[in-house]
């Protein structure tokens, strides 16, 4: 604005010393030209200005006379405002998605707890579309009565546990509101199911751990006391041995059941290693070697294994498994049934490890818990033969350890096919030439 005025000045000056020099008429017709001009000239300069401020992202046009003085703070500000609005907009990028990374949902509520923004993992929780939802009520969108109440305090001091869906689409969630900003509010939701399970698997487990020892230390409990209160020459020796077997049942009956148990533990505690190659062939021999001495000759019992035919794992824990299985076929196999036992290359290029048997069955309903700790399909039948409820539980760990699958299939009054599929990348080259498969149960099994 300096220059503006001393330009005037000196125009003024100048037209005023014309004047006096060429007469006051011609003087004051050149001062009232050069007016002109400089209006002229002030026009242009306007006229490039206001062109660059429909495009004023860009540096202001060189020599506007005056206006260079205005000009070029205005551009440095407006320069450093875009640079400033450029850093809080990658800051906000940035909260966003770490917001959107958070493994808990979270969203914003406005004052009348109508939904601003959320998370990727709180519409997955609330079934939510942000598009859609933006702008409605969270009591219309999440529609519960205890959510509604909760919704409704003063003060939200603990979260509130909400429990959604059935069946297997189920889901338990916890939800905290916060207010934060003025009149604003945040709710974070955290996904809790897998951890209720967890939960109530160990008050379960706490409480079929406590019925399975009751039992025989009631019995225990028993024989003693029967013993301590009965005089010296009160029983038989017959009777007294007959009690002292039924002690050592029971006996054994808590040692399987403890080291079951720590056999699970061990699994869950223990880290998974791959292992080396294991003949399971022999481990089947052994494992049948086992189940025909608890059959007791009231069997029929076929083996097919390819002898070539390893993976790469862990031994005993295989030798478990599949001892189990061979076990539980005989438990739940009526005297004179088939058990056989098939170990193969898979269509897929892995191996399979089969016991079929011609058993009493499962029922269809009850074949996804079968592998529950303590869980059993036939009750009596286990408690009679020494079960304890562990066994499928062992070979779910085992399968899980190994990358493989457990596949059940049965036919109530007809039998069941336990199988164990390992994955083709579980499975060692060949040693050698393939040698044909032959009978490994041998004949004395087939005549047990």
């Amino acid at each position: 604005m300096s220059k503006t005025l001393v330009s005037i000045a000196l125009w003024a000056l100048g037209g005023w010393l014309l004047g006096a020099w060429l007469g006051a008429a011609t003087g004051w017709a050149f001062f009232a030209l050069g007016l002109l001009l400089m209006i002229l000239v002030s026009g242009l300069q306007l006229s490039r200005i206001a062109r660059w401020v429909r495009a004023i992202d860009e540096p202001p046009p060189p020599s506007v006379g005056p206006w260079d003085e205005i000009l070029a703070p205005i551009y440095r500000k407006l320069k450093q405002n875009r640079l400033d609005l450029q850093d809080r907009t990658r800051s906000f990028h940035r909260a966003l998605l770490a917001a959107e990374a958070l493994p808990d949902g979270a969203l914003t509520l406005d004052p009348h707890k109508a939904l601003q923004w959320c998370n990727q993992t709180a519409a997955s929780h609330l079934g939510l579309d942000l598009e859609r939802d933006r702008g409605h009520s969270i009591l219309n969108i999440v529609r519960a009565p205890e959510f509604a109440r909760y919704a409704g305090q003063e003060t939200w001091d603990r979260p509130l546990i909400l429990h959604l869906g059935h069946g297997g689409a189920a889901r338990t969630l916890s939800l905290h509101l916060a207010p934060y900003g003025v009149g604003q509010f945040l709710m974070v939701t955290r996904d809790i199911t897998q951890i209720e399970r967890l939960e109530n698997t160990r008050k379960d487990f706490v409480a079929n751990v406590s019925h399975e020892l009751r039992t025989p230390l009631t019995v225990l409990s028993g024989f003693v006391e029967t013993l301590q209160d009965l005089p010296g020459d009160a029983l038989t020796g017959e009777q007294r041995r007959h009690y002292l077997d039924l002690m050592a049942q029971q006996t054994r009956n808590m040692q399987a059941l403890v080291s079951d148990l720590l056999t699970l533990s061990s699994l869950e505690s223990t880290p998974n290693q791959e292992g080396g190659p294991v003949p399971v062939a022999a481990l089947v021999r052994t494992a049948l070697a086992q189940a025909q001495a608890l059959s007791g000759g009231r069997h029929t019992f076929d083996a097919r294994l390819d002898e070539t035919l390893r993976i790469r794992g862990q031994d005993t824990e295989l030798a478990s498994a599949i001892g189990n299985l061979l076990t539980n076929a005989v438990r739940y196999t009526p005297p004179g049934g088939s058990i056989t036992v098939l170990w193969e290359p898979a269509p897929d290029g892995g191996a399979a490890c089969r016991v079929r048997d011609t058993g009493i069955g499962i029922d269809p309903a009850d074949i996804p818990r079968l592998t529950e700790r303590f869980f059993r399909a036939d009750r009596g039948r286990s408690r009679a033969t020494g079960g304890t409820g562990l066994g499928l539980a062992i070979a779910k760990h085992v399968v899980m350890r190994h990358d493989a699958t457990l596949d059940i299939r049965s036919t109530p009054g007809e039998g069941s096919v336990f199988s164990i599929l390992f994955p083709a990348a579980r499975v060692c080259p060949p040693a050698g030439p393939a040698a044909p498969a032959r009978d490994a149960a041998g004949p004395a099994a087939r005549a047990a």
